[in-house]
């Protein structure tokens, strides 16, 4: 399969939908997908055009099933050294995802485990399939799960993050649900639907806001809230067009013509 093939892109108007397609190995990540993901995701965030991404995977057996440890045994084998996901010459794929300021979407249509856990993570928000299991077997592995040691603690109760950890066990959607790990929990097939639909109310929206948005919410993360507060990253709404006509639709009952700027 070509590197082209191992990762199916589409593009509907303002959305990009990028599609995992190594069903054979349970569309898990060789370091040829690990960076075309960085590519398209690196290129999409610089896409003026693009205002929304959603990520999933071909069928329904996995969404992603972390590193091809197959292939990085052939490369112990031969001798090769590992390179921690900080220590490469690239920038780390999670760390991408999460600073790709445009909307982000994972739409999980099987089990997500190890690094698909961790790349799903990294997304803003995560619709799964009702069949979808979750966890970081790292510890059973030997591995280490930087990404998600350092995520998982954040979005979930600390107890809750060091016993996934600790056990490398997993969890089922309900439970990743109640957690508040998921969006939405739907039939299964039905995830990239779901995000589909609400990536269109997304898209409905002035695109200057939300990106501002994304932007305050990661870069304040963790701060102390008087420093928060005084962020001012990305282009400020409160001076852009598409504020003008926002408000100009609203009193005229019509729908915003966006200009991004």
């Amino acid at each position: 399969m070509s590197v082209d093939d191992i990762l199916l892109t589409e593009t509907r108007g303002h959305l990009r939908i990028l599609t995992i397609n190594r069903p054979e190995r349970r569309n898990a990540m060789n370091p040829e997908l690990q960076a075309a993901l960085l590519k398209e995701f690196v290129e999409s965030g610089a896409d003026p055009n693009i205002r929304c991404i959603i990520l999933t995977a071909v069928g329904d057996a996995a969404f992603c099933a972390g590193a091809d440890l197959k292939a990085r045994k052939e490369e112990d084998d031969a001798g090769k050294p590992f390179q921690g996901v900080m220590a490469r010459e690239s920038r780390n794929l999670f760390e991408a995802v999460l600073e790709t300021f445009k909307p982000t979407i994972a739409a999980i249509n099987g089990p997500a485990v190890a690094g698909g856990f961790e790349l799903s993570l990294a997304c803003d928000i995560r619709i799964a399939a009702e069949h979808a299991v979750f966890g970081l077997p790292e510890a059973k592995r030997g591995m280490g799960a930087q990404f998600g040691t350092i995520m998982l603690p954040r979005l979930v109760p600390m107890g809750i993050a060091l016993e996934m950890l600790y056990t490398g066990e997993y969890i089922d959607a309900q439970q990743a649900r109640n957690y508040g790990l998921l969006n939405r929990v739907v039939p299964r097939g039905q995830a990239l639907a779901a995000a589909l639909e609400l990536a269109d109310k997304i898209l409905e929206n002035a695109p200057v806001t939300v990106r501002r948005q994304k932007e305050m919410a990661i870069k304040s993360w963790g701060l102390p809230t008087a420093t928060a507060l005084r962020l001012n990253e990305g282009i400020s709404p409160y001076e852009s067009e598409d504020r003008v006509e926002g408000i100009r639709a609203f009193v005229e009952k019509r729908k915003p013509v966006w200009k991004n700027r």
